[in-house]
């Protein structure tokens, strides 16, 4: 991959993360277009989760990560969420004393005042459940709301892509519907999102690329239908007990 081939969106190029000199992640490329998903499926412990952290600037790595051609290697963490890019982690990482509307703020932290005003209205907008609970502190929301909370704080800062890490764990099934129908209304709307999920079924449906991780590395890569059909991954992640985790 180039870097005139990935002028936009997100970018990663031969990324590796070793932990006291054991590789977590290696030498994984991918690329994200706007307007597009692309998922990432592999079983508990393959190295989805420190791949996006790495991404985000928050665990060192070698190799290269490019948000619209421009190389963030030397940029941290916060500087890689005002140039476009954001994570929602696993565990949500919410303020649970602190209100819902506070919480979003925090998301757009450099933002102007007006700029963070039509931001967070956006935001409500897009999860009204929010605005009927924006008074209320966030560790007294359902699952469902501090996922949705978790993300819409992430779309305070704008960003041009967004990575998701398991959004759908731990929620019911008529929750993890409707979490899924944001995130493809949001690629509708030209974010670029990267997807890591347990549930394999439901990213692959929704994708339109998929890669599979196992062992810290990209095994099979290409049209999310096209995986979704291969009799190995329907073996390994798509039957009765086969989402895949972590």
């Amino acid at each position: 991959m180039t870097a005139s081939a990935s002028a936009t969106g997100l970018a990663i190029e031969a990324l590796s993360v070793a932990y006291d000199k054991v590789e977590a992640v290696h030498g994984v490329s991918l690329q994200v277009a706007p307007g597009t998903i692309a998922a990432v499926i592999g079983a508990n412990g393959a190295g989805k989760s420190t791949l996006l952290n790495a991404a985000m600037g928050l665990l060192p790595a070698a190799g290269t990560v490019r948000l619209d051609g421009r190389d963030l290697r030397r940029v941290p963490a916060e500087e890689r969420v005002a140039a476009g890019l954001s994570l929602v982690s696993e565990t949500r990482d919410l303020f649970s004393a602190m209100a819902v509307e506070d919480n979003l703020r925090l998301g757009a932290f450099r933002r102007g005042r007006s700029d963070l005003e039509e931001s967070l209205e956006a935001v409500y907008a897009r999860f009204p459940r929010l605005k009927e609970r924006r008074r209320q502190a966030a560790g007294t929301l359902s699952g469902g709301e501090r996922q949705m909370l978790a993300m819409g704080r992430a779309l305070m800062s704008r960003p041009r892509v967004l990575m998701l890490d398991e959004p759908s764990l731990g929620l019911a099934p008529l929750i993890v519907r409707e979490i899924f129908r944001i995130i493809t209304a949001l690629r509708a709307d030209g974010v670029a999102i990267l997807l890591v999920e347990q549930n394999a079924r439901a990213a692959l449906e929704v994708a339109d690329t998929g890669h599979v991780m196992e062992l810290g590395e990209i095994t099979m890569s290409g049209p999310a239908a096209e995986i979704a059909a291969d009799g190995r991954i329907i073996e390994s992640y798509l039957g009765l007990g086969g989402s895949a985790g972590g």
